[in-house]
């Protein structure tokens, strides 16, 4: 994650070797992507996606981490069309612990929801995210991680079109994440270190 990190923080990254880099704000992507060229590195917006930011999204992101809703894969779908950019990888976000203060998918309305999902032509579902639980130890959280797995395996069971990956965990419970199979991390303060207060 480059979160409030600067380009030339984030070039010395790519310089040692990163080459996925997330964002969670598309204004903020479209400054380091111009700073840094874009070639080479995979882009993930990680933050959520507001409908007016969608279209200059999908020009910016490899990976859309956080559909949230069917509107919103519509809407991606549609635009990725609009601007024949071939298919769109996304991750739908699932709110696993029904957390009011998180958004992304219930399990029920994801399973719902699900066929429609996987029949968009230009969106290719790649797997699911969640954001972990804030909890003062990682190993509080890996009920969180296995509740993911664990409905990811059962929606693949039945939607064999749905991809393998599974993004969770952060600098603070990745490895607990690691161990309940995240295949993708999201790592910021670990690599750049803490991030300027607000």
């Amino acid at each position: 994650m480059t979160k409030t990190v600067p380009a030339e923080r984030v070039r010395a990254a790519f310089e040692a070797g990163f080459r996925v880099l997330g964002e969670n704000r598309v204004q903020e992507a479209t400054a380091k992507i111009e700073a840094l060229g874009g070639g080479g590195i995979a882009w993930h917006l990680i933050g959520p996606l507001q409908s007016n930011k969608a279209r200059r999204a999908v020009e910016l992101f490899d990976v859309v981490e956080t559909v949230d809703s069917l509107a919103l894969a519509r809407r991606l779908d549609r635009l990725a069309a609009e601007l024949d950019r071939g298919s769109l990888p996304v991750l739908l976000e699932v709110n696993v612990d029904a957390d009011p203060a998180k958004s992304g998918y219930g399990p029920e309305r994801l399973e719902a929801e699900l066929p429609d999902l996987l029949a968009l032509p230009r969106l290719r579902v790649e797997g699911l995210m969640t954001v972990g639980r804030a909890v003062p130890e990682a190993e509080l959280a890996r009920p969180t991680f296995r509740r993911l797995r664990e409905l990811a395996e059962r929606l693949r069971a039945a939607h064999t079109e749905l991809g393998p990956t599974l993004s969770m965990g952060m600098t603070d419970d990745f490895e607990v994440a690691v161990e309940e199979g995240a295949t993708l991390v999201r790592i910021g303060r670990a690599i750049f270190g803490e991030r300027p207060a607000p």
